[in-house]
């Protein structure tokens, strides 16, 4: 089974052999809305990211930083299930794309990073000017897993 439904009709990943290939993954939950708050994320991913100093509690800080912070870490931790369905880990991550609305969101997204790697992946960072399905995603990730 496939961790979530892509958005249209492709598939999530693919393997080829050693190779894992995972398309572009946002931030969009089940009920297929964009994630853009704190509370749309699990308490232990919370807990996780006030460690970080975000999810301040705070209605004027948080509302500037929820929208991309819960995203990435959305995303990633999309990424992690994915790898584990295709029996992998984020330690067999070796490259990731990341594509930012706004490229003064990434030094977010790179400390949310940190959380799921121990060690530095060979990364492309790109600033584009739109992503489906709305305007309210601001980050989307891709990513290629190596299994041997």
């Amino acid at each position: 089974m496939t961790v979530g439904k892509p958005l249209a009709n492709y598939a999530a990943y693919r393997r080829a052999g050693d190779w894992v290939f995972l398309s572009g993954v946002i931030a969009v939950d089940p009920n297929r809305s964009v994630v853009t708050r704190f509370d749309q994320l699990p308490a232990a991913a919370r807990d996780q990211l006030r460690e970080l100093g975000f999810d301040t509690g705070q209605m004027s800080v948080d509302v500037f930083e929820a929208p991309i912070v819960a995203q990435s870490w959305f995303v990633l931790d999309r990424i992690r299930e994915i790898a584990a369905e295709s029996g992998a880990n984020m330690g067999s991550v070796v490259r990731l794309v990341q594509y930012f609305r706004d490229l003064r969101h990434y030094p977010a997204y790179n400390r949310v990073r940190g959380l799921f790697f121990e060690q530095p992946v060979v990364s492309t960072v790109v600033e584009v000017s739109r992503m489906l399905p709305s305007d309210e995603v601001l980050v989307e990730v891709e990513a290629t897993l190596y299994l041997g």
